[in-house]
């Protein structure tokens, strides 16, 4: 089956227009989904709104929309109102400017999609914009209205192919300041820097999204399964509680250092009295 496009317009640089789609790089479609059962009939139940005060229930025709300010009142809104502050939307993907591919940062990346052809008319159009991003190592800054909201995307080139991303807006990302602030800097001794530096090179290997394993989805997976065949669901095995040694210490037995030391079992690390993190290296996009 043929997957559904996300949304439908044309891109435009400057005079240049051609018809493109956007489809989600990212789908949590096949995830188990689990609905809410009576127990006693077996049927699935349906939502009701009901009055918090009165626990009366409230018809859909009597329902508005409200912001609650800090003095706890609500500023009504009707339904049609909030759909009068959607934005219109022209279908157009128009490209601003074009940046450095490494200039974002990842903080700022929300929602992939895949920047196809809408046509034939597209093809040659959008075969020209990937190579030529991909040549000089830019990306493309563009906006449109997705989803009700005027959202800016990071197009980049990438396999051969082009994505778009959704950015985050400016204040909806928060400072790493707040997370960082409380935690002071330290000098390292230079064994400390040489064991990690060993355990890396030892263990050091290559992207594989397919080893990536949803261990909620596999146990619920098998959990639905037993039931199903009337079977006892088995028991979900713990991890072994590592015992707590210093920082050096760990450092040591993870590089082998230490006699009878094994590279399966990782201890827990006590941190106090060696804690140390710079500011923040927040990876950028590329």
């Amino acid at each position: 089956m043929a997957p559904r496009a996300s949304w439908k317009g044309a891109l435009t640089i400057g005079a240049l227009t051609c018809p493109v789609a956007l489809f989600a790089a990212v789908s949590t479609s096949e995830r188990i989904a689990l609905h809410l059962i009576n127990r006693a009939t077996g049927n699935r139940v349906h939502r009701r709104y009901v009055d918090s005060e009165t626990g009366d229930e409230v018809g859909r025709d009597d329902l508005v929309k409200g912001y609650e300010t800090k003095d706890g009142a609500f500023v009504l809104l009707d339904l049609e109102e909030v759909a009068a502050a959607v934005p219109d939307s022209d279908k157009t993907l128009a490209v601003s400017t074009f940046i450095r591919c490494g200039e974002i940062d990842d903080v700022y990346l929300d929602r992939p999609y895949y920047l196809a052809p809408a046509g034939p008319a597209a093809i040659q159009a959008l075969a020209l914009i990937r190579e030529s991003l991909d040549r000089r190592k830019v990306a493309a800054l563009a906006r449109t209205v997705l989803f009700r909201r005027v959202r800016t995307l990071l197009i980049r080139a990438c396999d051969g192919i082009l994505i778009a991303t959704t950015l985050n807006f400016d204040d909806e990302v928060r400072s790493s300041r707040d997370a960082f602030k409380d935690i002071p800097g330290h000098d390292l001794p230079r064994e400390m820097h040489d064991l990690a530096a060993h355990i890396i090179e030892t263990r050091k290997g290559h992207f594989d999204p397919s080893t990536f394993e949803d261990r909620y989805e596999a146990a619920l997976a098998a959990l639905v399964e037993a039931k199903r065949q009337g079977k006892k669901p088995a028991s979900p095995s713990r991890p072994a509680e590592g015992r707590i040694i210093s920082l050096m210490d760990a450092l040591r037995e993870s590089a082998g250092t230490v006699r009878g030391a094994t590279a399966a079992r990782v201890p827990r690390v006590k941190t106090s009295g060696a804690r140390g993190r710079s500011a923040h290296g927040r990876r950028r996009a590329s």
